[in-house]
């Protein structure tokens, strides 16, 4: 354990000599040297300091966000600036090679740090600090509505312009702005849509987190066919310590009680059909299910007395479970919608030119649409936000799907 200090407070040390090397270069004014010295100094205290406050039987807190996004501030930019000066070193000193070898006149091995270097790594830097202070003031609640037609020969003829309204991670816990929340609300509300659909994280761990939100959420209009919600992985408080089981076991029930609290009706590994005229569709609940998470979602038994032929829209919490499980499960399922990657809160969207996260390592389906074989999956991007208290490229969504007669086209 005190190996890994060592070598924690070595990386450190060696990122802050790094970064400071550039401010020297930059500017050689005594006050912002210092006042560099001092804010990063500062802000390590509090990183510190956040992270010795965490306790295990509570999870996260804004405090613990707060530390989080601080961290990503200091570390992030100065991670960029190290990299540049280290290959600035790494010229330095294959020049200083040359020169040694060559007898050259240079009084000193090593040529000086050149100052449009620095300009350029702090320059660079510049750009994630301030994506990130964005991220935390403006991003986490800058809402997006994505629209999204899809097609399918078999679609019953009455749920020909059928709509559906996805939200996912709610993630209630994080929120620190009721204003933004109700506008939010708002904006679901405005879609004309027939149905709501909630694929799961209705809280961070504990129910309580949901309680100053209930008279929120139960604002959500009612829908001609219903609303809909299944659970998401952190829906069954697998991340804290609890003090027995029974508390644990107590506050999973009172998180699904929270869906009746707002309105929503629970699916736990079920299914029912809503009939528009003489035509019906099912829609399928299941619990979690994640190859790296946990594996509590049945598909068989929330299947059950459903027919190949039967149009059937599954809500699977995290999308890991269509390649695993769904995509080649006999009952043929025609549209998944999931939740869960958040699309990692970061990224780069360009509809049409480029569109890329981190979790697209991790994850094959991790953000909008995909299709295999006539069979869709429609990953959302999350309404709130968790960890890290922003969100940068990647913004909350709200989903509003339009089902309609017709060949597939993705």
């Amino acid at each position: 354990m005190a190996f890994r200090w060592i070598i924690l407070f070595t990386i450190i040390a060696i990122i802050e000599i790094y970064a400071f090397q550039a401010v020297k270069t930059f500017t050689k004014v005594r006050w912002v040297q210092f006042s560099y010295i001092l804010i990063s100094l500062a802000a390590v205290a509090f990183v510190f300091y956040g992270f010795s406050k965490f306790d295990r039987t509570i999870g996260q807190t804004q405090l613990f966000m707060f530390t989080i996004g601080v961290l990503l501030l200091v570390l992030v930019p100065k991670l960029l600036i190290t990299f540049v000066m280290l290959l600035e070193d790494v010229l330095r000193l294959l020049i200083g090679t040359k020169n040694y070898f060559t007898n050259s006149s240079n009084d000193t091995f090593l040529p000086e740090r050149r100052r449009f270097v620095s300009q350029v790594a702090l320059g660079i830097a510049a750009v994630p600090f301030l994506s990130l202070i964005y991220g935390m003031t403006v991003g986490k609640y800058n809402y997006k509505v994505l629209r999204q037609t899809l097609f399918f020969d078999d679609l019953p003829d009455a749920f020909d312009g059928f709509k559906i309204t996805q939200i996912s991670d709610i993630h209630s816990g994080s929120f620190d702005n009721p204003e933004k929340i109700s506008y939010a609300i708002d904006l679901i509300n405005e879609q004309e849509a027939d149905l709501l659909l909630f694929t799961g994280d209705i809280v961070n761990t504990h129910a309580t987190e949901m309680h100053p939100w209930i008279d929120t959420f139960k604002k959500i209009k009612k829908y001609e066919f219903g609303k809909y919600s299944v659970l998401g992985n952190h829906d069954y408080g697998e991340y804290v310590d609890w003090k027995s089981e029974d508390a644990k076991n107590k506050n999973f029930e009172d998180i699904k009680d929270l869906h009746r609290q707002i309105d929503f009706k629970l699916m736990l590994n079920e299914n029912t059909k809503i009939k528009k005229g003489t035509d019906e569709i099912a829609i399928v609940g299941v619990e979690n299910w994640g190859v790296k998470f946990k594996k509590v979602g049945d598909l068989s038994k929330a299947s059950e007395n459903l027919k190949k032929e039967d149009f059937k829209i599954l809500m699977s919490h995290d999308p890991s479970h269509w390649d695993a499980e769904v995509k080649e499960h006999p009952k043929h399922f025609h549209l998944t919608l999931s939740g869960h990657t958040h699309g990692f809160q970061f990224g780069i969207e360009i509809p049409g030119v480029i569109k890329w996260s981190p979790v697209e390592y991790v994850y094959k389906q991790w953000a909008g649409l995909y299709e295999n074989l006539g069979k869709f999956i429609y990953v959302n991007r999350g309404f709130g936000f968790h960890a890290y208290p922003g969100r940068v490229g990647i913004m909350p969504e709200i989903t509003v799907i339009e089902l309609k007669k017709g060949k597939n086209v993705v």
